[in-house]
C-alpha cells in the first residue's frame, strides 16, 4: 500500500512541475526604434503669423491692405533723421496714414539708415533715401517692390519745410509714390501742391536742412560729396 501511494503522488508532482510554462529565452541584442517615418512640420496659421509674415514681400497688390493694418498697430508720428549736417525732427500726419505707416514701417526695419540726400537743389528742395548700399538693397529685397497712390485730398500745401514724396519713374505712373524716397522742401513751392503727397513736416532741423542745400552739387544736382543719412529713428 505504501508503495502504491509513494507512486502516486511522485506522478502527481512530475505531472505539475511539467505543465509551469517556461521562461523565454532571451538574448544581447538591441531593437532599434522606428524612426524612419516622422511627423509633418507644423505650420503656422494665419492667426498666429505676425503681420509682415503675412504680408511680406509686398508688391502693388498687397501693400494697400498690409499698410491699412499696420498703421493701426504703429500710431507713431515723429521720426529724427540723423544726417552729416546734424539732426532732423520730423512730425507725420496722422490724416495721410498710408504714407505716415509707409515711413514709419521703412524706419523701424533700418531701411533710411545709410542711405543718401542724392538729389540737392538750393531754394528748392533736398531729396533723400536713395542708396546703391548692398546692404540697403538687400533690405529692400526683402521689403519688396510696390507703389503708393496719391494721397492730396487733405489740401496740405508745400511750404517750406514740409516733407513730401516724389512720383515713381515709370511712365504713366500718375504721382504714384516711390516708397524709399522723400523730399524736404527749403522754400515755398506751391506749384507742387495737388501733385506729390505731403505726409509731414520738419518741427526742428531746419537749419540742418539749409545746411545741406548750399552743398556744391554737379549738374544733375548730385552732391560732389555724399550727404549721408546715417540713421532714422521713430521718437514716438
Amino acid at each position: 500500500m505504501r508503495f502504491f501511494l509513494f507512486l502516486f503522488f511522485t506522478l502527481l508532482v512530475f505531472n505539475c512541475e511539467d505543465k509551469k510554462t517556461k521562461p523565454k529565452k532571451t538574448t544581447n541584442t538591441i531593437t532599434k526604434t522606428d524612426t524612419s517615418v516622422t511627423e509633418p512640420p507644423k505650420v503656422k496659421q494665419d492667426s498666429i503669423l505676425t503681420l509682415e509674415e503675412k504680408y511680406l514681400p509686398l508688391n502693388d497688390t498687397n501693400a494697400m491692405a498690409f499698410f491699412s493694418e499696420y498703421e493701426k498697430e504703429n500710431p507713431e508720428t515723429k521720426v529724427r533723421l540723423f544726417t552729416d549736417f546734424g539732426t532732423i525732427d520730423i512730425e507725420l500726419f496722422e490724416n495721410t496714414e498710408y504714407h505716415r505707416a509707409n515711413f514709419i514701417f521703412l524706419t523701424k526695419n533700418k531701411v533710411f539708415d545709410g542711405t543718401q540726400f542724392h538729389r540737392v537743389v538750393k531754394n528748392f528742395v533736398i531729396q533723400g533715401g536713395s542708396s546703391d548700399d548692398k546692404e540697403v538693397l538687400k533690405k529692400r529685397g526683402r521689403i519688396g517692390r510696390y507703389l503708393l497712390p496719391p494721397d492730396t485730398r487733405h489740401d496740405h500745401k508745400h511750404y517750406r519745410g514740409v516733407i513730401s514724396i516724389p512720383s515713381s519713374e515709370i511712365e504713366d505712373a500718375y504721382k504714384l509714390a516711390s516708397p524709399y524716397e522723400f523730399f524736404i522742401t527749403q522754400t515755398n513751392q506751391h506749384h507742387l501742391d495737388g501733385l506729390y503727397t505731403i505726409f509731414g513736416k520738419v518741427i526742428k532741423g531746419m537749419d540742418v536742412v539749409d545746411k545741406i542745400a548750399e552743398v556744391e552739387t554737379d549738374g544733375g544736382d548730385w552732391p560732389l560729396r555724399n550727404v549721408y543719412i546715417n540713421k532714422v529713428v521713430v521718437l514716438k
